[in-house]
């Protein structure tokens, strides 16, 4: 039976895949055991070059690598334990020199803690691409990061994807929050969580973070993940998630 660590990572890719596939000008490749996917936005973690499995196979991680690294953007690679010396190297060769781990938090469904109120949660909807425009601005706000970082990430019918669902939160009918979920086979990854300064501290990101949960345990989800930030991981270890891998992610300086 696959650990817990196995099947949230597996689910992880697997959603990665899925939005490349529909972000316009996404890119994705296969080789050996490595694969590489690239979204075009200013985020290393989603223009990758990455072997998964254990022991991964360097001269295909190499080749993913050069295919990604001549893209023009800015990217990564990255591996699913604590790297050994031979992808350290690897990573070097093609400028990437920083290295940092990518927690990875997961909860199964039934042990979900949900807390917002009624109130907060009527704030908070499902919205399609014909909104995709104001999703990426206020996206942008909550991450006090230019809009051109996320280049085309969620333009096209990203959000109009079956197997997705962007959520806006409004305040006094203002768009000030975000939040995203991806739904594979037994999962659903959630992202984006993003408030806009002035918004914060009002439960507006638990709020947003339930109502993609809510979502996708209702469409049969059976596990929840996601990567958290610094700021965020105490609200999501207080709804129930835990660590369960940590990966090593390679970027230049």
């Amino acid at each position: 039976m696959r650990s817990t660590a196995d099947r949230m990572t597996a689910a992880y890719l697997d959603a990665f895949e899925s939005l490349v596939g529909v972000t316009p000008k996404g890119w994705y490749a296969e080789g050996g055991t490595a694969r590489a996917a690239v979204t075009r936005s200013d985020v290393p973690l989603l223009n990758a070059a990455y072997d998964m499995t254990a022991e991964p196979d360097l001269d295909s991680l190499n080749e993913m690598a050069t295919e990604v690294g001549s893209q023009g953007v800015r990217w990564s690679i990255m591996v699913r334990r604590a790297a050994g010396d031979d992808v350290v190297d690897l990573a070097a060769r093609h400028g990437l020199v920083e290295r940092s781990d990518v927690p990875l938090l997961a909860c199964a469904a039934g042990d979900l803690v949900f807390r917002s109120s009624a109130a907060q949660r009527q704030l908070v909807r499902q919205v399609g691409a014909v909104k995709s425009d104001i999703y990426t601005e206020v996206l942008a706000q909550g991450f006090e990061a230019p809009e051109s970082i996320f280049g085309p990430l969620m333009g096209g019918g990203v959000l109009d994807a079956a197997s997705m669902a962007g959520y806006l939160a409004e305040e006094s009918g203002r768009p000030v929050g975000t939040g995203f979920g991806i739904r594979t086979s037994d999962a659903i990854g959630v992202y984006n969580i993003a408030v806009v300064p002035s918004s914060r501290g009002r439960g507006l990101g638990r709020a947003i973070t339930e109502a993609v949960l809510h979502d996708g345990v209702a469409a049969g989800a059976e596990w929840a993940y996601l990567l958290p930030s610094v700021m965020g991981r105490p609200l999501y270890e207080s709804m129930g998630f835990r660590l369960v891998t940590s990966w090593t992610i390679f970027t230049a300086r």
